[in-house]
C-alpha cells in the first residue's frame, strides 16, 4: 500500500527491543501505510530504549504513545505511570505488571484520560481482552477457562504424541524457541496465573491480584501419566479457570485431564485457547498462536491502532467478590502399589470416607511394577487431598501418590 500523503505523523516510543520489540518494529514498518489509511495517522518509531541505548525522558518528550515490551515489574511500572501522567497512551504486553499493579495503572489511565492497552499480555493473538471488554461487555460471565501458556501446551502435546519424558519435551521446546532458557515461570504455572488474574478482573469486574490465584505447574507430570490417560480416554492440558461459585470467585491454574468432547481438548502444540461461558451466549471458544515474536507483535500493533482511535479506558470495578480456593473437581489418582489382595478396597474405603467415589480404574503390572490408576467423581478438593494424605501413609504404597485434576465435562 502506498503512503497516505496527508496523514499526520504519529510517534511511538518503544521500550525494549528483544524478540517481540524487534518483531514489532519490523511489522510496524511493513504495515505503516495500511495503518495510515485506516486511521489518518502515519505511525513511526520515534525512539527505542534498551539497556545500552536511548533515554526515557527524551523518548517520552518526543512521542504520542509508548509501547512497553521490557517485561518485569520495575522499571516498567515507573515508565508506564510516567508516560500516562504525561498524557501518553500506553500499550504493553506485560502480564506480571498488570497482574500485580493493574488497578493502580488503570486508575492512572482514567485520571489522565489516556489509553492503556494490553491484548498481547494474555493469549498472544487470541483476542480475549477485546472480546471481554467490548463484544461481551453486557454479558454476565459465569466462567472463563483456557490454555493461556503455549510453552506448557507444546510440552504436554509432545509427551502425549511421542511418549517422551517431561525433560525431553522441555528440551525440544527450548530448541524450537517455544521455551526460554529459564522456563520456570512457564512450567510452574505462574505465567498462566498472571494472565488469569487479568482475565478474571475483566470478566468479573472485580479486583484480582496475582497473589490471589492458586497455581501449580507441569514439572511432576510423567510419561506414565500420559499412557494411563490415553487408556482412560483423557488428554492433559495446563488449564486456567476463573468462575463464579455461590456469589464468590475462584481463580486457579493447574494441570487437568480433559475428555475428547471438551472444546480445549483438541488445542495442541504452542497454541492458546480461551472458552467463555455465559447464560446469554452459552459458550464460545477462541484459539490461536499463543507465543512467538511476530504473533505477539501483531497483537501489540492491534492495540496501537486501537489507541490511535481510542474508546473509553478500562473502567473502575463495581464489585468486590470474595476469592475462594476450595472448589469441587474430579481427579486422576496414580499409585505405585504392592501387588497383593485388598489394595483397591482399602483405597476405595478411604476415598469413600471423605465423600469421593471412583468413576473408573486401571490396574497394571505385577510385583514391583504394579500400578493402580483411577478417576474419581467431583468432590471438594480439600476432602480429596485429605483422603490422599491418608492413603499416602498406607504400607502398600511404594512412592507418594500423584493427583491431577480432571475436567469432567464434554460439549457436543
Amino acid at each position: 500500500m502506498t503512503p497516505t500523503p496527508d496523514a499526520q505523523p504519529f510517534r511511538i516510543g518503544l521500550l525494549g527491543h528483544g524478540t517481540v520489540g524487534g518483531a514489532f518494529e519490523t511489522l510496524l514498518r511493513e504495515r505503516a501505510a495500511h495503518v495510515a489509511a485506516i486511521t489518518g495517522l502515519q505511525p513511526r518509531i520515534a525512539g527505542v530504549l534498551t539497556r545500552s541505548r536511548g533515554d526515557f525522558d527524551e523518548i517520552l518528550a518526543g512521542c504520542d504513545l509508548v509501547v512497553e515490551l521490557i517485561g518485569g515489574v520495575e522499571p516498567a511500572r515507573d515508565y508506564v505511570l510516567r508516560a500516562m501522567r504525561a498524557g501518553k497512551h500506553v500499550v504493553t504486553a506485560n502480564k506480571q505488571l498488570l497482574s500485580q499493579h493493574g488497578e493502580e495503572l488503570w486508575a492512572a489511565a482514567r485520571e489522565h484520560d489516556v489509553q492503556l492497552r494490553f491484548e498481547a499480555a494474555v493469549a498472544g493473538v487470541v483476542p480475549v481482552i477485546r472480546v471481554l471488554q467490548e463484544s461481551l461487555a453486557g454479558a454476565h460471565v459465569d466462567r472463563v477457562h483456557g490454555i493461556v501458556n503455549g510453552t506448557t501446551n507444546y510440552i504436554l502435546t509432545e509427551m502425549a504424541r511421542t511418549g517422551c519424558s517431561y525433560d525431553e519435551a522441555l528440551a525440544g521446546a527450548q530448541r524450537l524457541g517455544y521455551a526460554e532458557a529459564d522456563p520456570t515461570e512457564d512450567v510452574n504455572g505462574r505465567d498462566a496465573a498472571a494472565k488469569m488474574a487479568i482475565i478474571a478482573r475483566l470478566a468479573f469486574d472485580t479486583p484480582v491480584h496475582l497473589d490471589q490465584v492458586t497455581y501449580e505447574g507441569i514439572e511432576r507430570i510423567t510419561a506414565d501419566d500420559m499412557e494411563y490417560a490415553q487408556e482412560l480416554g483423557l488428554g492433559l492440558k495446563l488449564i486456567g479457570t476463573a468462575e463464579r461459585i455461590d456469589g464468590m470467585l475462584a481463580v486457579r491454574v493447574h494441570p487437568a485431564f480433559l475428555y475428547s468432547g471438551h472444546p480445549l481438548a483438541s488445542v495442541h502444540g504452542p497454541f492458546n485457547a480461551v472458552t467463555v461461558e455465559s447464560e446469554a451466549i452459552t459458550e464460545i471458544t477462541m484459539s490461536g498462536p499463543g507465543a512467538g515474536g511476530p504473533q505477539t507483535a501483531s497483537a501489540v500493533l492491534g492495540d496501537v491502532i486501537s489507541a490511535m482511535i481510542p474508546p473509553a479506558s478500562t473502567p473502575e470495578t463495581t464489585q468486590a467478590l470474595q476469592v475462594v480456593d476450595d472448589v469441587q473437581s474430579s481427579f486422576y489418582l496414580h499409585m505405585e502399589v504392592a501387588d497383593r489382595p485388598g489394595v483397591l478396597a482399602q483405597v476405595a474405603t478411604i476415598l469413600g470416607e471423605h465423600g469421593a467415589s471412583i468413576k473408573s480404574v486401571v490396574q497394571k503390572g505385577l510385583d514391583e511394577r504394579a500400578r493402580l490408576v483411577m478417576v474419581v467423581h467431583p468432590v471438594l478438593e480439600s476432602r480429596f487431598f485429605a483422603a490422599v494424605e491418608q492413603i499416602a501413609v498406607l504400607d502398600f504404597l511404594r512412592s507418594p501418590p500423584r493427583a491431577i485434576r480432571v475436567i469432567d465435562e464434554e460439549f457436543v
